[in-house]
């Protein structure tokens, strides 16, 4: 089984991966920057802005389940920040979801 993950380099999103790689899941995680732990762990790591609506779809492609972990946080910002990383880019992961076919999508969120 292959499952992709937003987020996969912060505290939840490396929880998660743990998780999945230790029940022997084949771990992508997407992610704006870089996090070198990440490649000790055996994870393809791939960088890439989930507004990148083909690139994400390239990188979910084969996935059997998505967790979707990844969020712009904070209190402080511009909206459309905001909006962009936590409206459009759930809303590309739901289309990609869709056009994939992948059936199993675990969206996680703050109060």
């Amino acid at each position: 089984m292959r499952a992709f993950v937003t987020g996969g380099g912060g505290f939840l999103g490396k929880a998660v991966i743990k998780q999945l790689l230790a029940r022997g899941y084949e771990v992508i995680s997407y992610s704006r920057s870089d996090y070198p732990e990440l490649k000790t762990m055996s994870v393809k790591h791939i960088l890439g802005d989930m507004n990148e609506s083909d690139k994400l779809i390239e990188a979910m492609r084969g996935s059997d389940v998505v967790f979707h972990i990844a969020a712009k946080a904070g209190i402080w910002g511009k909206y459309d920040d905001f909006y962009n990383a936590n409206v459009i880019g759930t809303e590309n992961i739901l289309n990609a979801c869709q056009k994939l076919g992948i059936k199993k999508l675990v969206y996680t969120s703050t109060p």
